[in-house]
């Protein structure tokens, strides 16, 4: 099992609003010293809610995503918020972003995204047993809501406004556990 590098410092060259970069000084076990940076960890983690309705219909939001400069159908998802878990954050998102409660969230997974980059987590849910419910959200306009059959993932899969990674990994996880009879 390989050793841990030794952190030597950790600065914070840059920062805005919403990120924080770190420049890590590490010393390994070979004693090569590197510095890497990293966005902070900021928060409690996000989470990502995968609502199926009584048809099995994905419940998926269209969104707008600053980094490709598009509108994108996505998962409901955002962050958790102090004194929250990762259940009460996917009740909490699901009714601000899509306008619907769910009586049964389970976890799936903690997920990482680009982990070399940043320390960032988010928790994959599965809803189910949804209810019509909406909460005031912190979205600068309210999101499309689009029901898309669970059994048609393949079509969804080859939209060009449906590429986020992560989203994809979180249906193809709920689609075996499901089949799984979970």
């Amino acid at each position: 099992m390989p050793v841990k590098p030794e952190i030597l410092k950790i600065s914070h060259p840059s920062q805005s609003r919403l990120f924080k970069v770190e420049a890590v000084d590490l010393r390994f076990s070979n004693g090569v010293e590197r510095t890497y940076e990293r966005l902070a960890v900021r928060g409690n983690g996000a989470v990502m809610i995968v609502a199926l309705d009584d048809e099995d219909n994905i419940i998926l939001i269209k969104e707008y995503a600053v980094g490709v400069e598009d509108y994108l159908l996505t998962l409901p998802k955002g962050l958790i918020d102090p004194g929250e878990d990762a259940i009460i954050a996917a009740d909490r998102e699901l009714k601000e972003e899509a306008g619907f409660g769910a009586r049964d969230i389970i976890s799936i997974k903690e997920m990482t995204s680009a982990p070399n980059y940043m320390g960032h987590k988010i928790t994959t849910v599965l809803a189910r047993d949804l209810y019509p419910c909406r909460l005031e959200g912190d979205e600068p306009e309210e999101m499309e809501v689009v029901r898309w059959p669970l059994a048609q993932l393949d079509e969804l899969f080859a939209r060009d406004d449906f590429s986020e990674a992560r989203t994809i990994a979180a249906l193809y996880m709920v689609r075996d556990r499901l089949q799984q009879g979970c």
